[in-house]
């Protein structure tokens, strides 16, 4: 049958947008090549017409200077618009990429989207708050339990607080008394002869004025007998 009516040709896939900006920018470079080429032919007839006298050499010199800047011009114009088309096609290879980055960006939410309600199905509100009021029924138990084993048995209940403040505020003043300097009851009693001033007495024996003898005394303090007066 495909003999009698043919096969039907296979229609080959449009060009991409890359392909068609990449065959665009070749051909500009080629275009570019070719104005090169004729800048420096033009230099050249600039050197001839400034080496050559007025006349008819000169004239056909710049014929031919002229029949190449028309060409430039040629080409210019036809880089000029490759390069509009590569503009055009940067622009929709931009706006594609930024469709298909959004068409990325919404499946990703989708998944996310979700994903978060199969999670959320697992997580019951209720049963949150009732944790929240177990932990905290289990952390009042908890610092009860603490006060309790920290209870001191030897202190009483009946202690009244206006006299342990009381004792607590003449223990500051002893503590205040003690650290300016000696407690007065540990203080010595000063001496009579300190607060006299009185001078000390002297140690040997002086001279009396207006006495050149001076019996000596015994023991007793009576004077003594001279011993010529015992022998008679």
């Amino acid at each position: 049958m495909q003999r009698i009516f043919g096969a039907k040709k296979q229609k080959d896939p449009p060009p991409s947008v890359s392909d068609a900006s990449n065959r665009i920018n070749k051909r500009g470079e080629n275009v570019d090549d070719k104005i090169k080429k004729l800048d420096a032919e033009l230099a050249r007839y600039k050197e001839q017409i400034k080496k050559t006298r007025p006349g008819p050499a000169q004239e056909a010199v710049k014929a031919r200077a002229m029949r190449v800047l028309k060409q430039k011009r040629m080409y210019e114009g036809q880089r000029d618009m490759l390069y509009n088309q590569t503009f055009n096609l940067d622009q929709v290879s931009f706006a594609a990429e930024g469709i298909k980055d959004a068409q990325q960006t919404m499946s990703a939410l989708k998944a996310a989207n979700k994903d978060l309600k199969g999670m959320m199905k697992t997580v019951k509100i209720q049963e949150i708050d009732n944790l929240q009021d177990d932990m905290m029924d289990l952390m009042d138990m908890s610092n009860e339990i603490q006060e309790t084993l920290g209870r001191s048995y030897n202190v009483p209940d009946d202690i009244d607080e206006d006299d342990l403040m009381g004792e607590l505020d003449a223990l500051e003043l002893d503590m205040e008394s003690e650290s300016q300097g000696v407690p007065s009851y540990l203080q010595s009693e000063p001496d009579v002869e300190e607060e006299l001033n009185l001078p000390a007495a002297p140690t040997g024996s002086a001279a009396v004025p207006g006495r050149a003898n001076v019996q000596s005394e015994d023991e007793l303090g009576l004077p003594s007998v001279p011993r010529a007066s015992l022998r008679t």
